[in-house]
């Protein structure tokens, strides 16, 4: 079974001025179709810069990606772009919704990019926000929801497209507690059915719904187990 993402040597430096940063030290890592992986540090570890990477949002100043096989580090703007709606899904802290457009039509984003047809799209949405426990809520927008349930309908949303990986970003930075608990326990029934995730959190006990913890330090691994 070949790795559904590869990242060998990987360095990334930021120039400011005459000064250079790097936020990334030969960084290696693979992850295996259908792994929970949690991806921890401290502010400045390198953790967020890792996922921008593995997100194709940024590139890499030297080393290998492969996503799915394919070798990003050469891709220009536009495939890259491409290569993000077809193979990755995103849930972030902020949960990025449309506020005046209904959750079924928030959902149905990635699929307009990817030039899907309407009722296709249709069939799709709903069937994503059923299996984040939404299906009643289709016609309701981002106000009339809870958190929580603004982030299933980010879940949903990234799920969309039958993504490789769903890159998570402190999915439950701005949830409480009995919210967080609900929203990881949908992320380790999603892992269940074979959904690889890739999650960034800070807060131990969210990364210990994962069933792998990498660990960034000044711009390298010092941890990973599972």
């Amino acid at each position: 079974m070949s790795s559904v993402i590869t990242l060998t040597d990987i360095r990334r430096v930021f120039v400011m001025g005459d000064q250079q940063f790097e936020a990334l030290k030969g960084v290696s890592f693979s992850v295996d179709p259908g792994e929970f992986v949690a991806i921890m540090g401290a502010s400045g570890s390198g953790k967020s810069t890792c996922m921008n990477l593995l997100g194709c949002l940024d590139r890499p100043t030297s080393g290998l990606y492969l996503l799915d096989g394919l070798d990003v580090g050469g891709m220009d703007t536009n495939q890259l772009a491409e290569i993000r709606n077809r193979k990755l899904g995103f849930v972030f802290q902020g949960f990025n919704l449309l506020a005046r457009t209904p959750t079924v039509e928030n959902v149905e984003l990635p699929l307009i990019y990817a030039g899907l047809k309407t009722a296709e799209r249709r069939q799709k949405a709903l069937s994503a926000l059923e299996k984040v426990g939404l299906a009643d809520k289709e016609m309701n927008h981002p106000s009339q929801l809870s958190g929580g349930q603004q982030q299933r309908v980010a879940i949903a949303r990234a799920l969309v497209n039958s993504p490789a990986v769903i890159l998570a970003d402190e999915p439950t930075g701005n949830l409480d507690s009995a919210t967080s608990e609900e929203i990881m326990n949908l992320f380790t029934s999603l892992n269940r059915q074979g959904i690889t995730i890739i999650m960034v959190t800070h807060e131990a006990d969210v990364a210990a719904y994962a069933g792998r913890r990498i660990t960034f330090r000044d711009g390298q691994i010092i941890g990973d187990t599972k």
